[in-house]
């Protein structure tokens, strides 16, 4: 039996990592996209909402095949996929507008990512799966990283409401984690992607016209380095490759990898967004950023040899049981 299981696990930890890096990437590539849009007159809301229901409405064909008719599922699954698209989408982004609105978008950024280490806790306090010492320096490693590679050591503006803001973000990022890891409900993993992000989308449309946050956007070209395109090419690539493609496999890779591993591999995302925006904005890295880079890349596979030394306990323990 401990055998199965550990087979098991090994035969979806490839997969699953490979599509978390990928999620990372797509997501990555989201800053640098809407920044452009940003500087072409889009306010950051319209940007997020635009993406969000284009992800929702990409996914949507494939949700309802997958759903084979049985809208049952659907309903009894609604409370899953009000808390996803309300708290790990619409109340994730808006969190982090406000905080970036108060404060440096770096610190906003760390403290945003700062949810894996929310989600260990969370299993710990929840559901009694106490870290391992690996894991524990595996998440001060890939912290440590984020510093450098956000390059916060040279100081930064921190404004009080913005921390909380901030906060409020990584709590939604950590939901994303810990309800993209559940498959005991039986919701295929698309239907929770598009319905979250319909109602997502469709929650920012509302903050936006009780003027919670500014809706505002333009027909103008948008100028990326060397290239300009007209409005609606990363408008596109934002809904079909950093939303619908990012979430999609985020939680395909979630559900192979268990919220905790899949959260660490996800800081990946801080530094292919760095890539995209030194290819797209010549934003390049400093050294600095680079080390930390490496840093956090060794925070994650850290925390892989502890989950894996987590795993052989669990495996253990079983087989004499």
């Amino acid at each position: 039996m401990a055998t199965m299981t550990h087979d098991r696990r090994a035969a979806r930890l490839g997969p699953g990592i490979g599509l978390a890096v990928l999620s990372a990437s797509s997501f990555g590539l989201s800053g640098p996209l809407g920044r452009g849009l940003m500087e072409a007159g889009w306010s950051s809301a319209a940007a997020v909402s635009a993406r969000v229901l284009i992800a929702g409405l990409v996914l949507l064909p494939a949700a309802v095949a997958r759903l084979r008719g049985d809208w049952g599922l659907l309903r009894r699954n609604l409370p899953l996929v009000t808390a996803y698209g309300l708290v790990a989408v619409a109340g994730c982004q808006l969190a982090y507008f406000n905080a970036v609105a108060r404060m440096d978008v770096g610190v906003a950024l760390l403290v945003e990512y700062t949810a894996p280490v929310a989600v260990v806790v969370w299993l710990w306090l929840r559901h009694g799966q106490r870290p391992g010492r690996l894991t524990v320096l595996g998440a001060v490693l890939a912290l440590a990283g984020l510093v450098l590679v956000l390059d916060l050591l040279s100081g930064a503006d921190v404004d009080a409401a913005g921390v909380l803001w901030a906060l409020g973000a990584m709590v939604g990022a950590a939901v994303y984690f810990v309800l993209s890891a559940r498959d005991q409900d039986g919701l295929p993993g698309t239907a929770l992607a598009a319905g979250g992000l319909l109602l997502g989308g469709v929650a920012l449309l509302v903050a936006g016209a009780l003027g919670a946050v500014p809706l505002r956007a333009t027909t103008r070209d948008v100028a990326f380095d060397g290239f300009t395109v007209s409005w609606w090419v990363p408008v596109v690539v934002l809904g079909v490759v950093t939303a619908a493609l990012g979430y999609v496999t985020g939680i395909a890779a979630t559900r192979r990898l268990g919220s905790r591993l899949a959260s660490f591999v996800a800081l990946t995302e801080v530094l292919m967004a760095l890539v995209f925006a030194w290819l797209l904005l010549a934003q390049a890295p400093r050294p600095v950023q680079l080390a930390g880079g490496v840093l956090t890349l060794l925070g994650v596979v850290t925390v892989r040899l502890g989950e894996r030394t987590t795993q052989t306990t669990d495996d253990s323990h079983v087989k004499t049981t």
